[in-house]
């Protein structure tokens, strides 16, 4: 019989392994019904229907990934939060068009299948979804060597949510006289990390030797699709903003209308031990700003007769609390006022 020199997998790709991990996937959904309603694991294309009772639906899409927070999982070979990091960062932005996600799919690229690496990635976008209510329809995993260095890998996420027409949360919902309210993040989430990177390489800084950087680089992001679900069936909020990369300049700017300006007390924002440290480190206020979300993960819009109303929703840890006021302004999108409390 005849030897060929050339295969897959002597190229690098190992098919075998690749269908070992969507075999995983697949069994996964019988521990874990709540993340998995169609057998489509496996499958060609994923399959969902629409939720009833909207008169008229409109499909709500988003896709993100989590930046060089990949990087830091590497260093501390710890891979079991970022896939919550990865469902956060598009089903965060679906919540700001008034939509609830209801699926997301995965895209996993890396330089060899790693079956223990790639479970613990599943894992944390299982709960992800679990945690946003949304179903994990399916995904691809693609080994790619030689576009990826030894033990590098990216993902990359797509959610797509749903939202009655005349629940769809436009600008010109937004008034002057409304309050803007903050939700606390979790810390970093998922911004700013080739900032910090920059950092800990030019201080010589050993995170697996400190602690404090050690918890906080990999803390998940929050997810706020339970508390501002809640908001919207009661009617609760005008608009909303997820606070990503741009900071509250960056985002809130997008969802104020015209002639109206979002006027902001920095001195109110309730400001994060990780922050602190990274402005410490040499990271002007303005740059702090516009990098990092500065401990607000989440804005949202309301009425001032219904500040004390929403703060029913959340939880002591996530409680909103008000950080500036929709003011008239032809010239600005945003004010600043005062000074953040490092």
């Amino acid at each position: 019989m005849k030897k060929y020199k050339f295969t897959y997998e002597n190229s690098g790709v190992n098919i075998n392994a690749a269908e070992n991990f969507v075999k995983y996937i697949a069994n996964s959904k019988k521990k874990n019904k709540s993340s998995f309603v169609n057998n489509n694991i496996g499958s060609f294309a994923s399959i969902t229907s629409i939720p009833k009772g909207l008169k008229n639906p409109l499909l709500v899409s988003s896709t993100d990934g989590v930046g060089t927070k990949i990087e830091i999982a590497n260093i501390l070979n710890k891979f079991d939060t970022i896939g919550i990091d990865l469902v956060a960062m598009c089903v965060n932005d679906i919540l700001v068009q008034g939509a609830k996600p209801i699926i997301f799919l995965d895209y996993i690229s890396i330089d060899k299948i790693s079956l223990n690496k790639l479970k613990k990635i599943i894992k944390g976008i299982q709960k992800g979804c679990e945690i946003s209510g949304c179903i994990l329809e399916g995904g691809e995993t693609a080994e790619m060597p030689g576009t990826y260095s030894k033990n590098k890998f990216d993902i990359a996420g797509f959610s797509l949510g749903v939202v009655d027409s005349k629940k769809l949360l436009k600008k010109n919902n937004i008034k002057e006289n409304d309050i803007i309210m903050a939700i606390p993040s979790s810390g970093l989430h998922s911004n700013g990390y080739s900032l910090v990177r920059k950092i800990l390489n030019k201080k010589n800084i050993n995170i697996n030797r400190n602690n404090f950087l050690k918890n906080e680089l990999l803390k998940p992001t929050k997810i706020y699709v339970k508390e501002i679900q809640n908001l919207l069936k009661k009617s609760l909020i005008h608009g909303c903003a997820h606070i990503t990369g741009g900071g509250l300049p960056g985002n809130l700017t997008r969802i104020i209308p015209n002639n109206i300006c979002a006027n902001i007390y920095l001195d109110k924002i309730k400001v994060k031990p990780i922050f602190k440290w990274i402005k410490s480190q040499g990271v002007s206020e303005p740059e702090m700003l516009k990098t990092f979300n500065c401990g607000v993960g989440f804005c949202f819009i309301v009425k001032k007769e219904n500040i004390h109303k929403v703060k029913k929703y959340f939880s002591k840890q996530y409680e909103p609390y008000v950080i500036g006021q929709l003011i008239k302004n032809k010239k600005n999108k945003i004010l600043f006022n005062e000074k953040i409390r490092w």
